[in-house]
């Protein structure tokens, strides 16, 4: 369609629409969510800054180039919409052990519940730790999620309970390991199972570290209200068990969650809400060892740090959010996808100051520490996609070779 420039990005997705014979009601079922919101959208009452909802809009309207919605770069570069998640050769085996679970009891003998968590926790280890952590821990799921179901089914009392931590430990992996490759109906039923799991076992850490999970999926699927009661009904329920003989992974995810909730605030704009809520998991971080990191959600002094500069990025305060950066050492943080990701925050704030060059340099560290999480992560994809977009003539075999290494389409 030839679509007016000066039109804003609400309009155009009416115009949209409506050249497509589809009613309001049915573009805002196919995007999950509700009549009032698109119709704030089409109308401008309300901005739409998620990036993942203006991919699920183009998908909706059948649109292949993205700017034909934004109307930015008219005329120039695509911006191509991936019509189906990102794909990864992992997700066959992980489907079939997730959405093949049997109902008839399952053969083999007894297994020690205390083996399976040491498998789930070296897991979570190798997703930190590996620059290729969604394949190789891809590989290692199917099996771990078809032991761990084995195990609730064949043991009883204290050990069937240990046994289901560490289930809940295995679907939490899954979920983080699949984010964006798995299908939406897989995503949700991980979530799920990590919590009922958790519930089984009747753990307030484990329902609480599930929950941390189940916000993931929640504000990442748009669902941003629904993301913060989650994780702040979590801490509720978690924060009578703390005091100084509480186990440090208790108030280890206590904090992760109060980050969670920064995060979520940030991302709608509530830059009071953000910066509370990030206050109280300083707190936690504080009264902690300085060297404590949670195991998974790698809660602990540096992710703290980290988060501010998310959160600062966010609100789009990115002079403040590069000040935080300088006073950060990355290396105090032992993840490598945690590195990775705080790295493509740094390019996300030189982006929003015009400084492409300083964009690129940091985008090619974070890919350097973890390639899998640049290419897996839309943030950084649209990062790297509007570096070779938009930077200059000199830059662009740079920003060339990187957006094909994270795997955005430069044909065009």
């Amino acid at each position: 369609m030839d679509i007016p420039a000066e039109l804003s990005t609400g309009e155009r997705i009416r115009v949209l629409r409506e050249s497509r014979g589809m009613s309001r009601p049915v573009l805002a079922q196919l995007c999950g969510r509700g009549v009032e919101w698109l119709k704030k959208i089409e109308t401008g009452e309300r901005e739409l800054r998620s990036h993942t909802l203006l991919l699920q809009l183009a998908a909706a309207l059948q649109v292949a180039d993205l700017s034909v919605i934004t109307g930015t770069d008219p005329g120039g570069t695509a911006q191509p919409v991936q019509l189906g998640r990102l794909s990864n050769p992992v997700m066959p085996d992980i489907w079939a052990a997730v959405m093949t679970r049997t109902l008839t009891p399952p053969a083999g003998g007894p297994v020690d519940p205390a083996v399976l968590q040491g498998k789930a926790d070296q897991t979570w280890r190798l997703w930190h730790s590996s620059p290729r952590n969604r394949t190789e821990v891809g590989a290692l799921l199917p099996a771990l999620i078809r032991e761990g179901e084995h195990a609730v089914r064949v043991l009883d009392g204290k050990q069937r309970r240990a046994a289901h931590v560490a289930l809940s430990d295995i679907y939490r992996l899954t979920g983080q390991a699949t984010a964006y490759i798995a299908p939406a109906e897989l995503a949700w039923v991980v979530a799920d199972r990590a919590l009922s799991a958790a519930q089984a076992a009747d753990q307030p850490a484990a329902i609480a570290a599930s929950a941390w999970n189940m916000g993931n999926i929640l504000r990442e699927t748009a669902y941003p209200e629904e993301a913060l009661r989650v994780v702040l009904e979590a801490a509720d329920l978690i924060r009578p068990h703390l005091d100084d003989g509480t186990p440090e992974d208790w108030r280890g995810i206590y904090g992760a969650l109060q980050l969670h909730a920064a995060v979520t605030a940030a991302r709608e704009g509530n830059e009071g809400d953000a910066w509370r809520y990030w206050g109280k998991g300083d707190q936690v971080a504080k009264n902690l060892p300085q060297n404590y990191v949670h195991p998974s959600t790698v809660f602990g002094r540096a992710n703290v740090d980290f988060h501010a500069v998310s959160i600062a990025t966010d609100l789009r305060k990115s002079q403040k959010a590069l000040g935080l950066a300088d006073d950060i050492d990355p290396d105090a943080m032992p993840s490598r996808e945690r590195r990775a990701r705080l790295w493509v925050e740094v390019a996300r704030g030189h982006l929003q100051r015009g400084d492409r060059t300083a964009a690129l340099h940091v985008m090619q560290m974070a890919h350097r520490i973890g390639a899998e999480t640049v290419a897996y992560t839309p943030s950084a994809r649209v990062v790297a996609a509007d570096l070779w977009r938009n930077s200059p003539r000199s830059m662009r075999a740079e920003t060339s070779r990187l957006a094909e290494a994270v795997g955005v389409a430069t044909a065009g």
